[in-house]
């Protein structure tokens, strides 16, 4: 760990020691904090800010140097931000053996083979290509990555029924008139797509039960 990082991690943990606010938080607390502190660096990064993403990742990772100190201070199953490193360290070895071993990788997707490999010798446990699917996920951003999960088990479902939208910008016009409509109706668009996508769950997990 560079010495500005160990500075960092020193500081959290002094932080944790001596303040009566910090003392009492636990990982669950943290949880708002997290999800606004990774908002915040989406927004630096898509204006473009870039004193502000500097900033905001800071904030980031001051939330990881919480929970590793919280962490280290279980009674059960202790570990800080060093274990933390080594395990990331230790994963991105594994998953990247055309960098670190003998494998060999010319193209972005023959990258994508060997990370999924590796993923997959990690995972052997799962049963379902929807596990590990985080379920606090924003509706639209885990509805497609169930979508892409899904394409494994039901490549033909869904198909879209409106015209496809032939670029970015388009889809976001779309979508926006679909929360337009939603909120025109009294519908709530978050829950409707939650409801849908569970269902589309449901209709991989019993595919591949089958």
């Amino acid at each position: 760990m560079s010495d500005a990082l160990r500075d960092a991690a020193e500081t959290m943990r002094a932080v944790r020691e001596r303040c009566v606010w910090s003392q009492r938080i636990t990982h669950r607390d943290l949880i708002p904090y997290l999800i606004e502190e990774s908002h915040e660096v989406i927004d630096a990064v898509e204006t473009g800010d870039r004193a502000e993403l500097r900033e905001e990742l800071g904030d980031l990772l001051w939330q990881v140097l919480f929970h590793a100190a919280i962490a280290a201070q279980d009674p059960q199953d202790p570990f800080d931000i060093d274990d933390v490193a080594r395990t990331l360290t230790e994963k991105m070895v594994r998953r990247h053996p055309h960098v670190f071993a003998d494998a060999v990788a010319t193209t972005p997707d023959e990258v994508l083979v060997h990370w999924n490999a590796a993923k997959a010798a990690e995972k052997r446990a799962r049963t379902s290509v929807l596990d590990g699917v985080p379920s606090g996920m924003p509706a639209l951003s885990r509805a497609q990555k169930v979508l892409g999960r899904a394409a494994r088990v039901l490549p033909e479902h869904p198909s879209p029924e409106q015209a496809t939208p032939a670029s970015e910008a388009e889809l976001g016009d779309a979508l926006l008139a679909l929360v337009a409509q939603a909120r025109a109706n009294g519908w709530d668009a978050e829950r409707a797509l939650r409801e849908r996508t569970r269902a589309l769950e449901g209709e991989v997990r019993a595919a591949e039960s089958a």
